[in-house]
């Protein structure tokens, strides 16, 4: 037999057996292994970082939702409401709007925003934070800043017959530090502060 033909039917049997071999590395093993560690040491994170109430499922800890008056696109004053999303909150059509900081649009956009927020919290435009009026680059962001929350806290206790200072507490309780002491601002959960709120309100 040619000597050619033989070293390359080698060659051949020896890709074969390497491809074999990275597809069961790297198509079964290494996915099973990433799995494995993920559901044994960060389940929650692994399945969603679900959030359950009653035994139901109202929604995820990494992902924003609308907080408006049923059927409406209004925002309901019972409850802690979250950053502004163009999607919806639509986990499957993250992202951005995609306007510069100088664009008209955004700019009357978050004018108006801005009013509205002022108005429905009974304060200035001046005490109106940035992440009020602006999405995060997601559109899903689940978190709001502490100077958000604050400018929130005397409309949401009103709407649900609290003292002031029970719903700053409830707010200084689910305040999250700066990850690793040094990254990020300090936030809150827009989803497990409404929670507690629910159970302090009694509602």
């Amino acid at each position: 037999m040619n000597t050619s033909v033989v070293n390359t039917g080698r060659m051949l049997w020896a890709a074969l057996r390497m491809l074999l071999v990275l597809t069961v590395v790297t198509g079964i093993v290494y996915p099973l292994v990433v799995t494995g560690i993920g559901q044994a040491a960060f389940h929650d994170h692994a399945n969603g970082s679900m959030v359950e109430v009653d035994g139901r499922e109202v929604g995820s800890a990494l992902i924003g939702q609308s907080w408006n008056l049923p059927g409406t696109d209004k925002p309901d004053p019972t409850w802690f409401q979250g950053r502004p999303s163009h999607s919806g909150y639509d986990p499957l059509a993250t992202g951005s709007s995609q306007l510069g900081a100088s664009d008209p649009t955004l700019v009357k956009d978050v004018k108006a925003a801005k009013k509205q927020v002022a108005e429905f919290n009974g304060i200035s435009e001046s005490r109106v934070p940035a992440d009020a009026v602006t999405g995060s680059a997601s559109a899903i962001d689940p978190d709001i800043s502490t100077a958000y929350a604050d400018v929130q806290v005397k409309r949401v206790a009103e709407a649900n017959g609290l003292t002031v200072a029970q719903v700053e507490e409830l707010v200084e309780d689910h305040t999250r530090g700066r990850t690793l002491g040094f990254l990020d601002q300090p936030r809150v959960n827009v989803l497990e502060l409404n929670i507690a709120l629910k159970e302090l309100a009694g509602t």
